[in-house]
């Protein structure tokens, strides 16, 4: 089984970024635009690494009828200049406590949300990578004006520290308004806001990990071995949403088995994910949180080497 190397594919669709942008400096401007970039092709990146259970990729649509491969390369596009524009709201942000900074910049999410769904004609493609990358765009542009570099841990720790609140919000009385608090309230998932809120410990615990081990081998093998492990333990409410906790249980299930015979590294590792794909179909499984989470795995390994900004916040 042959898929042409991602790295190439994604120059390809890649297009210059227009849209909303920072202010600032040239520096800031530069390192708003790199992010953003970064962004975007860790998006592009996760979406055309083929094969990959339930989910759109170069081989099929996954468990999805409403979209394919156009719509995510179209919503990339829409939404990646905006990730600046998250950078410069946490640069400007930077004194403002982290527990009371998600109220400066949820507008500006729920703006990159509508330029998404115009683009797709109404399909949410990328909602939970709006989330995932809007916070750690402005999570990085909060620590640049703190004079700090922009490293894995402390981006994440800052993230965790902006969402301290957000698991709280699934609590909240009355009548589950969103998919996210039916699941925390049947189940007890915390889904993109746990993760989010533990500053992406399943990343940083298992996906990144697992990334840099195979980095050398090249960014396909790389982001399959992330995938493998995201797909053991991420406790996706995609999954759950579709297939309920006895889907998210199997796909668990034939991740941990595919990771005991070898992972990655077994000849037939691609062949197996294939078929894993197959019966993820068939059963109308979509581990659409963990596609997120690898495309943050992507972010996070590639972050621009920065060193700490000349004149932080006060």
């Amino acid at each position: 089984m042959r898929f042409a190397p991602i790295e190439g594919l994604v120059g390809l669709v890649e297009e210059p970024l227009a849209g909303p942008g920072p202010g600032g400096t040239e520096s800031e401007r530069s390192l708003g635009f790199a992010l953003a970039h970064l962004a975007r092709r860790s998006l592009l990146h996760e979406v055309l690494l083929t094969p990959k259970p339930g989910l759109v990729d170069r081989r099929n649509c996954g468990s999805h009828r409403d979209m394919d491969l156009s719509s995510f390369l179209a919503s990339a596009r829409a939404i990646a200049p905006w990730f600046s524009l998250f950078f410069q709201r946490g640069l400007e942000g930077c004194a403002v406590p982290a527990d009371r900074f998600l109220a400066e910049i949820r507008a500006d999410g729920m703006a990159c949300e509508r330029a998404m769904l115009h683009a797709t004609g109404g399909v949410n493609t990328h909602k939970g990578s709006i989330f995932a990358f809007g916070l750690l765009c402005a999570a990085a542009g909060r620590l640049t004006g703190q004079g700090r570099a922009l490293l894995p841990d402390p981006l994440c720790a800052e993230v965790a520290a902006i969402c301290a609140e957000v698991v709280e919000e699934l609590r909240r009385p009355g009548e589950a308004g969103t998919a996210g608090e039916h699941l925390y309230r049947r189940h007890g998932l915390t889904g993109a806001r746990g993760e989010a809120a533990s500053g992406f410990a399943t990343v940083r615990n298992h996906a990144l990990p697992a990334f840099e081990r195979l980095r050398p081998h090249g960014s396909r093998m790389a982001l399959h071995a992330a995938l493998l492990e995201l797909l053991a333990f991420n406790a996706d409410t995609n999954v759950v949403s579709r297939g309920g906790l006895a889907g998210l249980a199997f796909l668990q299930g034939e991740a941990m088995r595919l990771r005991r015979d070898g992972g990655v590294s077994a000849p037939d590792y691609l062949h197996r994910l294939a078929a894993l794909d197959d019966e993820a179909i068939r059963r109308n499984l979509s581990p659409g949180g963990s596609a997120d989470l690898l495309a943050v795995t992507w972010f996070l390994a590639h972050l621009p080497a920065t060193t700490p900004y000349q004149a932080p916040c006060h």
